[in-house]
């Protein structure tokens, strides 16, 4: 096979792995992908570039999304500048895929802040309702070990800020893409650009305050949460309280249906209503989520308690008939094992924010 062949076959790959995030770095992109069509070792100019398989990236973007793509761009820069002007005192600059136009299904959007405290940037946000969430990440780079501070949340899109020392605002930080000054832009310059790109759209008139807009995740998280105090009969529920064992439920359909994520909303959700109203809990846990979900997880809902009876073989023949004919009955089945199965004591669950990052992944892909 000819070297350019097995270039070209490589870059097709890679991009194709990134495109479906089965990885979301290139240099491990392109080895798996290099692994896949030869057994010879390559040298890296061998192989293609990370600028290379991000155009052939944004060419599968455009193949796949159409006109969404542009929708979602705008939509993004615009939520980008809002948040900015919320940071305004951590002169935040804009980089990454919003700013460059390469976004695809899934993308966040980066920001870097300059605070030698970033916990004083985590508290603004979440007095904003933001719910920010502190990562510290230890890297091997050129050589040394350093250490990068990642604050993540949620406002119609997944942002990852990365917060630099005070002292480094001027600093010109390189592509690792292409090896050239970091492409960013500040407050001012995203506000130029916005006004460039979209004229009919003025960024400083038409933009909400945050805290004017909750979040659905935000209205889980509450209702989830008081589920620690809910303790069940010990012969029905040996696993201990109602969260614990939501969040088996949840990790048990994700392991059924790991893409549906409507199935998965109705098994971490299925029984909020126990710390509203025990007694009625799942007419409770549908009035508290009404506008938070959609009609198929509230029919999933609704209707998982009937489910454990159709497992039982003790529910009545019309009502047997009448599940088995919805078009979801089938998801229905999965929720009354899963929710039958998730009461194991000592079993490993996830953290009720890795459950609610996973579904805001899964409403961002699926977007």
């Amino acid at each position: 096979m000819s070297n350019d062949k097995l270039r070209r076959q490589i870059l097709a790959e890679a991009a194709r792995m990134m495109y479906e995030r089965q990885e979301t770095e290139y240099y491990r992109a392109k080895i798996k992908a290099a692994r896949k069509f030869t057994r010879r070792w390559l040298k890296p100019s061998d192989l293609p570039s990370n600028r290379e398989i991000r155009m052939e990236l944004q060419r599968l973007t455009l193949l796949h999304e159409g006109d969404s793509h542009a929708e979602r761009l705008r939509e993004m820069r615009f939520r980008a500048y809002q948040v900015m002007r919320l940071l305004e005192p951590f002169r935040p600059r804009l980089i990454g895929s919003t700013l460059t136009g390469h976004v695809r299904k899934g993308s966040d959007i980066d920001i870097h802040v300059f605070a030698d405290n970033p916990s004083t940037v985590a508290t603004v946000l979440e007095a904003e309702g933001l719910h920010p969430r502190l990562e510290r990440k230890r890297v091997r780079k050129d050589g040394q070990q350093r250490q990068y501070t990642h604050i993540h949340f949620h406002h119609h899109f997944p942002f990852e800020l990365t917060v630099y020392p005070a002292n480094k605002a001027h600093y010109v930080f390189k592509s690792s893409i292409t090896g050239r000054p970091m492409e960013r832009a500040s407050l001012r310059e995203l506000r130029e650009l916005l006004k460039r790109e979209y004229p009919d759209h003025d960024p400083d008139a038409e933009q909400p305050q945050l805290a004017d807009e909750p979040d659905r995740f935000d209205v889980y998280r509450s209702l989830l949460i008081p589920l620690q105090t809910v303790r069940e009969r010990r012969d029905f529920h040996p696993e201990s309280d109602a969260l614990y064992h939501s969040l088996q439920v949840f990790d048990l359909a994700r392991q059924e249906a790991p893409y549906d994520e409507e199935l998965l909303a109705a098994a971490l959700l299925h029984d909020v209503g126990k710390a509203i109203d025990p007694l009625n809990h799942v007419e409770a846990g549908l009035h508290a989520l009404e506008g938070t979900i959609t009609e198929r997880t509230a029919w999933l809902i609704e209707h998982h308690m009937e489910a454990h009876d159709l497992l039982d073989g003790t529910l009545g023949m019309r009502a047997r008939r009448r599940l088995s004919e919805h078009p979801d009955y089938d998801a229905l089945v999965i929720l009354a094992q899963c929710d039958r199965a998730g009461r194991v004591p000592g079993a490993s669950v996830p953290e009720l924010e890795e459950a609610l990052d996973y579904l805001r992944e899964l409403e961002s892909y699926n977007g």
